[in-house]
């Protein structure tokens, strides 16, 4: 059949009319059945990856992540410190903290937050706000800060006490600054109670083999539970040591945020000396000549040393009857006591061994 050209012509305008309508959206049933089948696709997808994800795919690591990855936060520390001309310059530090309580108290490392002139939490959905430093304990690297928020998403507390040797073990912080937050590295319980020597201190620690860098400080050590069992505070960075990192008991931490929360510092016992073993002496120009025992270098006025009629040039010998020859031995021994504790001291005086009871204080908080 033949169609004339002016037939043809209207012919064709018909059908790209029809076509526009159809696009547009003018034609309601074959929109309609394109966007149902969209839906149906949509649905079937999402379906899978449900399907995926509640299989092989759906491990503790995945669970603990979405469960407690929301409750790990940034730590933004500006500080101001000086150049070597003496000039006055603005300093930026990252570290990790996790959130323990819905009102907005967050608990993260002593280092994170030291010095600091302002203080950012970035949370992660990319929000920002600014912070107050509750309370800080140097002794054991633990601080607490709070935002001006609620209903904030939280982590739970596990038991420390409970942790075995070569249980699995999560790690959840923002290793190398906030590009990287919320990464999440896996490895196992190494070791328990590993006692390190910090700042003259002794401190026990959790050991794990999780990856942890600069910036997991303050981050939460995890079971596989989804309980924090520890918060990440130090690696162990050596020529030729690798998976050795160390996070705080959660026990510890627990006790510690109280008292930050309760008065701002942590109440600990103190005899009123200042000490000396050799090697501390040798830091400061002094040469002892003593065979053991710490030497008192000063006694604090009206301390508990005074009260006991401990003098400068003394030899403590042992606290409780327990030999002491360093200054971290001693400093181990008052940390283990309680303030208001009784403790027998043996020391040595021209030559001669006393022992002399005294009765522990609370520690003056530095004035700042």
């Amino acid at each position: 059949m033949k169609i004339g050209k002016s037939k043809l012509t209207k012919f064709l305008v018909a059908a790209f009319m029809c076509s526009a309508l159809v696009f547009s959206g003018c034609d309601k049933n074959i929109s309609d059945d394109l966007t149902g089948e969209n839906e149906v696709a949509a649905t079937n997808s999402q379906t899978m990856v449900e399907a995926a994800s509640s299989g092989a795919r759906n491990t503790p690591v995945v669970r603990v992540a979405q469960q407690v990855g929301p409750a790990v936060v940034g730590i933004t520390n500006k500080a101001v410190a000086r150049d070597y001309f003496n000039r006055q310059i603005e300093s930026e530090g990252v570290g990790s903290g996790v959130i323990f309580r819905k009102d907005g108290y967050i608990v993260t490392n002593n280092h994170v937050i030291a010095g600091a002139r302002e203080l950012i939490v970035s949370f992660a959905d990319g929000t920002t706000l600014n912070a107050e430093l509750v309370g800080t304990d140097e002794m054991t690297d633990i601080a607490v800060v709070k935002v001006n928020a609620d209903n904030l998403p939280t982590a739970t507390f596990g038991n420390s006490d409970e942790i075995m040797v070569g249980e699995p073990a999560i790690a959840i912080g923002n290793p190398m600054g906030l590009e990287f937050r919320g990464s999440v590295t896996v490895g196992v319980i190494s070791a328990l109670n590993r006692t390190l020597e910090l700042n003259e201190r002794l401190v026990k620690l959790i050991q794990t083999d999780a990856a942890i860098s600069p910036g997991n400080s303050g981050g939460a050590l995890l079971n596989f539970d989804g309980e924090v069992i520890g918060i990440n505070s130090a690696k162990l960075a050596t020529d030729g040591v690798e998976g050795m990192a160390f996070a705080i008991p959660i026990n510890t931490v627990q006790n510690v945020i109280n008292e930050l929360i309760d008065k701002g510092y942590v109440a600990r016992p103190y005899l009123g000396v200042t000490i000396f073993d050799k090697q501390t002496a040798a830091r400061y120009g002094y040469q002892l000549s003593i065979d053991k025992g710490v030497y008192i270098f000063q006694v604090a006025l009206d301390g508990p040393a005074e009260l006991a009629n401990l003098r400068r040039g003394d030899v403590i010998l042992a606290i409780d009857g327990t030999a002491v020859n360093s200054v971290t031995e001693i400093r181990a021994e008052i940390t283990s006591k309680k303030v208001g504790d009784k403790i027998t001291v043996t020391y040595e005086r021209d030559g001669v061994e006393q022992t002399v009871e005294a009765t522990l204080q609370e520690m003056p908080q530095p004035r700042h």
